[in-house]
């Protein structure tokens, strides 16, 4: 992360701060689940933190930053693609729009208020792209929204949740051969390869490993866009893309 500045731009005639101490106090917040006031003063005042976050999260600066990094490592074999449940704190359901929060992108489930995270990655485990819902959206949501993301590759894999004809068929279209295992009802069973739908574990371990992030793993944020934004923020960090 040598150059910072094409990524985080300034506001004309603000005075100048050291970007890399700022991006360090961001990402301590994020991970630890800290209010803004409770930054260590290391990092400068928690004002200049929160306003620089915020308004890179309007510009989406840290989802670019991922899928950048993500196309200088692209993925040429295998793609996955899953969905997780993230809990919504009562400080991001309070003050909810009296439709039921409609625009927040948070839903009921059996498990509460919830938002639910699509997401693609490669081989690695390392996230291509995300989406956002709520939690009670189905994953056929999630993955009509990201196909227009996969890349050139041979495979997908998915489980029980992404089990439709029409997504087999755009998948197909893409030129990507569907590795899906087949739900119960169908009147004509699927077939496989159990050896590489193995390797679907991945995505689960990069899901795990994004939760330990506290404001990933709970979100505290009412706007979806800042919420958003910690979630590639935190995948460019512990998914080797920086390296």
């Amino acid at each position: 992360m040598a150059r910072l500045e094409p990524f985080f731009p300034k506001p004309h005639g603000e005075p100048r701060v050291d970007d890399k101490r700022v991006l360090s106090g961001i990402i301590f917040v994020n991970r630890n689940g800290l209010r803004w006031r409770d930054a260590p003063k290391a990092y400068g005042p928690h004002k200049t933190l929160y306003s620089r976050w915020k308004r890179w999260s309007e510009k989406g600066v840290s989802a670019r930053m991922m899928r950048g990094l993500a196309a200088e490592h692209r993925e040429r074999k295998t793609v996955m693609i899953d969905a997780s449940y993230l809990k919504a704190h009562r400080t991001a359901t309070s003050m909810a729009a009296k439709k039921g929060g409609r625009g927040r992108l948070i839903g009921r489930t059996k498990g509460g208020m919830n938002t639910k995270l699509h997401a693609i990655c490669d081989s690695q485990g390392r996230p291509i792209d995300l989406f956002v819902t709520a939690g009670q959206v189905s994953d056929y949501t999630g993955a009509r929204a990201l196909l227009g993301s996969l890349p050139k590759v041979d495979w997908l894999l998915g489980d029980l949740g992404y089990d439709a004809d029409w997504f087999r068929e755009a998948v197909q279209n893409e030129g990507i051969r569907a590795r899906i295992p087949g739900r119960r009802q169908r009147k004509t069973p699927v077939r496989y390869d159990k050896r590489r739908y193995k390797r679907r574990n991945r995505i689960g371990i990069m899901f795990g490993r994004l939760k330990d992030w506290r404001r990933v793993a709970t979100r505290y944020d009412r706007c979806p866009k800042v919420f958003l934004s910690a979630i590639p923020l935190a995948a460019t960090v512990i998914t080797g893309y920086e390296s």
